[in-house]
């Protein structure tokens, strides 16, 4: 599944391509996606600029004057920009034609939506609820060590709550708890206030790295130029399992956490 890098990746990609573009035209070859796609989408964008493109959590936002589009990207989805004259393929499910470009919406297994609204976006069923952006100054140690005070709940799930902190998927709070040196296994509210300093630190870090080196590439996943990630090549722990740690070189143990792989140093973390 793309997660918080990969659709911030997206994000940036096709916002220099289309805002401030007007759309021409909507092109829905399949309206079967996990909400069903309006009917009036072609009728309701058709003639709109859009005005800006954003992401909240590991949705995509495009604003327009009247109102927003919201994406979601599924377990498999892109969104890219091409050419109007490269021909869809398969799980092309959705154009959206501006004068000089396409913004093609690629889905293969479906369970990605596109959803308009003209009602404020912070009021969207879908993000109303959602915990802070874990890039932005009002996420920090003192808020995840407030947050979580008796909680059982392991660590790693806790973090992995989009309630609690947005964006903080399964690969990169392996990747944070392991750079902070916390067991993700630890009950949540058995964490002290430092070391918490210390994980809101590692997740902003990996995040960020992650954005820089455009996305990890895992699976379906494609940049929005059609160009794969390479954050996968920093990986530390994910994916390792049985290999050697790159701190200690004991082996890497792994478990799994509300059915997620969840590997860790069962030294150098605790």
């Amino acid at each position: 599944m793309p997660e918080l890098p990969e659709v911030e990746t997206t994000c940036r990609g096709i916002a220099q391509h289309i805002t401030q573009q007007t759309i021409t035209q909507v092109i829905v070859r399949q309206p079967r996606l996990r909400w069903p796609v309006a009917e009036t989408l072609p009728e309701i964008l058709i003639g709109q600029t859009v005005l800006s493109v954003q992401r909240r959590a590991k949705y995509l936002l495009m604003t327009t004057q009247n109102g927003t589009l919201l994406v979601h990207l599924g377990m498999s989805g892109s969104l890219r920009v091409v050419t109007d004259n490269q021909l869809a393929s398969k799980h092309d499910h959705i154009d959206i034609v501006f004068a000089d470009s396409v913004l093609r919406f690629n889905d293969p297994r479906r369970f990605g939506a596109v959803l308009w609204t003209s009602e404020p976006i912070e009021e969207h069923t879908l993000l109303r609820n959602l915990g802070p952006e874990p890039l932005l100054d009002n996420f920090d140690g003192t808020y995840l060590y407030t947050l979580s005070r008796n909680r059982k709940v392991p660590v790693k799930l806790f973090i992995m709550d989009s309630h609690n902190v947005v964006g903080v998927g399964n690969i990169y709070a392996n990747e944070a708890l392991f750079m902070a040196g916390i067991d993700p296994k630890r009950h949540a509210g058995r964490i002290a206030l430092a070391r918490y300093e210390r994980l809101a630190e590692c997740i902003r870090t990996v995040l960020t790295d992650a954005i820089t080196q455009g996305g990890t590439t895992l699976r379906d996943f494609v940049n929005s130029d059609g160009k794969p990630g390479y954050f996968q090549q920093q990986l530390r722990v994910y994916g390792r399992s049985g290999l050697p740690c790159r701190n200690c070189e004991a082996s890497l143990s792994q478990v799994r956490l509300a059915n997620r792989s969840t590997v860790f140093c069962r030294f150098c973390q605790r």
